[in-house]
């Protein structure tokens, strides 16, 4: 069995480069875009800041072997927050709401989830008040 453990860590490291290689490209490939049209946008912007989080995440994960929950919850923030401005004046209120609460909720479970990580290393280390 220790073969198969192998071979899905070496899968995983293969798929992790993939994507950060691909993740380069779509950068790439949107500044050149935004080359061509003559303008940055607050959404070209965000979307850049979304592969940044990527890029993030992968650089996280080999540096300690695992990926903090918090990363996943800034990119679906800030995808959340790229869409309600895409969609522009043209949104419905009740979407609107839905989608800001998203918002509000994924920003609540990263102040909830840091908060906890920060009260576990206090247990962990009692004496350094």
């Amino acid at each position: 069995m220790p073969d198969v453990h192998k071979l899905i860590l070496a899968t995983e490291k293969s798929i992790l480069i993939l994507i950060a290689g691909f993740t380069v490209l779509a950068v790439g490939q949107e500044m050149l875009l935004m080359l061509q049209g003559g303008g940055v946008k607050l959404t070209d912007l965000l979307l850049l800041f979304i592969y940044a989080e990527v890029l993030g995440m992968i650089a996280a994960f080999y540096r300690s072997r695992e990926i903090p929950i918090t990363i996943t919850i800034f990119i679906a923030i800030t995808a959340l927050c790229r869409l309600i401005i895409l969609q522009g004046k043209g949104i419905s209120t009740v979407d609107l709401v839905y989608e800001s609460g998203a918002v509000l909720l994924l920003a609540a479970s990263a102040v909830a989830i840091q908060w906890r990580s920060n009260l576990a290393a206090r247990i962990a280390k009692p004496g350094d008040d």
